[in-house]
């Protein structure tokens, strides 16, 4: 496991410029975590805890980490508009595609990882035991500052009962427990047979979805239900996860003709049969002002509370994509991978 660079001189008496908030129990601290290294930018780790929730309270705008403290941007706890700050911030090393067709798909993917596989991540950690309850203690550590209080099996406890009622709010209750692990185990496999072809998704050096994806991954490989099956299925993405740790460019972004004998597979058979009709559906649910969604999916109809965060962050991407359709090689790559019709 690496460490941060401010980890490397504890006597330092000043702060690094960036400071990160977060736990090893969030995917999208990691996400954003990784990404800093990536950038060679110093920061320091803020492992939430007791011992700082009030210096966290006074800079958080919601309740959830991760949180960044920038030089030059206000704090910032939304995991996608941090990384496209600090790429605009420190654009070398780029993760950025170079063609416009695979700089959408990225976004695609990044949106993906967060919103849907996420539900995957948190079925797999609260919804099953031995995982829930393993969980749940390390989150009980890392508040007391990484180490374990005496008596600790009614905390523990009361915080996997917690976790496990959001289970239904988050769409990972039991009657789409089915879809999940159905779609997780699908994409599971299609990127296993891209990563085995490619160091990373869209060539020599790491994108948006790389971080966002190898979060929610990074996450299943720390329970063991998810890491046993992650081992035994998919060893190239077991493999990725551990240099997403703490990546480094490779080589050039790789072209889409080069890419898409492994990557079309992943839209076609797995994002425009769960993931986009899904957000599609819970985008207009929100727009409706409805309290529900409703989605018919790969596997049967998914349904949840609406989530108005999601629609937000899909509005964004497809708006983005839409601005991009000009581009003869994306609107071909989604035509034939069965996406068009998710942003006519």
């Amino acid at each position: 496991m690496p460490t941060d660079r401010a980890e490397h001189n504890e006597s330092r008496m000043i702060m690094s410029d960036y400071r990160l908030f977060g736990a090893d129990t969030s995917p999208y601290s990691q996400k954003v975590r990784a990404f800093l290294r990536y950038k060679n930018v110093d920061f320091d780790w803020v492992a939430r805890s007791r011992e700082n929730e009030e210096e966290f309270q006074a800079l958080a705008q919601v309740a959830t980490v991760p949180l960044l403290i920038s030089p030059t941007r206000p704090a910032n706890q939304d995991s996608t508009a941090i990384i496209s700050g600090l790429e605009a911030d420190h654009p070398e090393p780029s993760a950025v595609p170079d063609e416009v067709a695979t700089s959408m798909l990225a976004l695609l993917l990044e949106d993906y990882a967060d919103e849907w596989l996420n539900k995957t991540m948190f079925l797999e950690r609260w919804g099953q035991k031995p995982d829930r309850e393993d969980a749940a203690l390390r989150v009980l550590v890392q508040l007391y500052g990484g180490k374990r209080p005496r008596a600790y099996k009614k905390a523990r406890d009361q915080i996997a009962e917690r976790m496990a009622d959001r289970l239904k709010l988050v769409g990972a209750n039991e009657s789409n427990a089915d879809i999940l692990k159905a779609s997780f185990e699908r994409f599971s496999t299609l990127l296993n047979a891209h990563l085995k072809e490619h160091l990373y998704i869209f060539g020599g050096r790491p994108s948006a979805a790389d971080f966002a994806l190898y979060a929610q991954f990074q996450q299943m490989m720390m329970d063991k239900t998810p890491a046993k099956w992650l081992t035994e299925h998919a060893p190239f993405i077991v493999a990725w996860i551990e240099n997403m740790e703490d990546p480094k460019p490779g080589a050039p972004f790789a072209s889409l003709e080069a890419l898409a004998p492994t990557l079309a597979p992943i839209f076609a058979d797995e994002l425009c049969k769960t993931y986009l009709p899904w957000a599609k559906a819970n985008s207009k649910a929100a727009e409706r002002g409805d309290k529900d969604v409703s989605a018919s999916v790969e596997g049967g109809t998914f349904e949840q509370s609406t989530q108005n965060y999601a629609a937000a962050a899909y509005d964004s991407v497809r708006k983005a994509l839409g601005s991009a359709m000009e581009d003869e090689a994306l609107k071909t790559f989604l035509k034939d991978a069965g996406c068009a019709r998710f942003f006519g």
